[in-house]
């Protein structure tokens, strides 16, 4: 109490110190508990949302850089509506129903799933670099986004196995982000204009770092093993060619030499 030496309250009772400088310690020499002597972190200050009029003039300036019919409406609750394209580059088979007629403009209107009408499953790699236009709102989150394209291939597996990215062109590089599932698509799309040099969105695998085996359903870690041991047999096959045909030119060489002198 005299020397102001400094300690937790826990630790007051074990400390024994012989201090007689005669100058009363204030009680704010002892910290608390460790429990609240924690640094809390501050949270940044989210921008306040764009207000109706700065939207209605964002939608006015969009739309007179628009090439095409792609225009963006505004509605009269404040919330606007347009399209999106989506570049779907998927490294992996993605998982369909087995043996389903096509969909129809009857089940589209009445939103008929057709992937519940069967029990059968089958995997196919969707071709790479397919784009898909869809029309949404302001309020069309990224994970309404990805479960839609889904829908319309219908694609059974789980939506958490992919993600939506938005890539940009700078200085010469393409630079890839990947997006909330609560972030508003239309919105980037607003911000950026029509220009899909600018901005574009791309669907792919969602890298964690780790792969998620548990959101994969047995048929499928069984294809993955059919597909490694297709790849890991034709790798074989590339490397016996290559070497083959080394081996074919050396004898050749090996050939052509021996009538010669030296």
């Amino acid at each position: 109490a005299d020397c102001r030496y400094t300690c937790h309250q826990e630790c007051c009772s074990l400390i024994q110190l012989d201090c007689h400088q005669g100058q009363p310690s204030p009680e704010s020499t002892l910290l608390p508990p460790c429990s609240q002597n924690v640094t809390q972190t501050v949270e940044e200050e989210k921008p306040e949302p764009p207000t109706v009029q700065e939207i209605k003039q964002k939608i006015e300036k969009y739309n007179a850089k628009v090439t095409n019919c792609l225009l963006m409406k505004l509605n009269d609750d404040g919330t606007y509506t347009g399209f999106i394209k989506v570049h779907l580059k998927l490294r992996r088979p993605v998982t369909v129903p087995a043996g389903i007629r096509p969909q129809s403009i009857y089940d589209a209107l009445k939103e008929v799933n057709l992937a519940e009408m069967t029990a059968k499953r089958t995997s196919f790699y969707l071709p790479l670099d397919a784009i898909k236009q869809l029309h949404i709102s302001s309020t069309t989150t990224v994970s309404e986004v990805i479960q839609g394209l889904l829908k319309k291939f219908l694609v059974v597996d789980n939506p958490q196995k992919f993600a939506l990215f938005k890539e940009m062109r700078k200085d010469g590089q393409v630079l890839l982000q990947k997006l909330l599932l609560s972030e508003y698509p239309l919105y980037l799309r607003l911000l950026a204009g029509p220009d899909t040099d600018v901005l574009s969105f791309v669907l792919k695998e969602n890298e964690t770092g780790e792969v998620e085996w548990d959101a994969f359903s047995i048929p499928e870690l069984q294809n993955f093993l059919m597909i490694l041991d297709k790849e890991e047999k034709d790798k074989i096959q590339q490397v016996q060619r290559k070497y083959e045909k080394f081996k074919q030119k050396l004898q050749q060489t090996l050939k052509e030499a021996r009538g010669k002198p030296g």
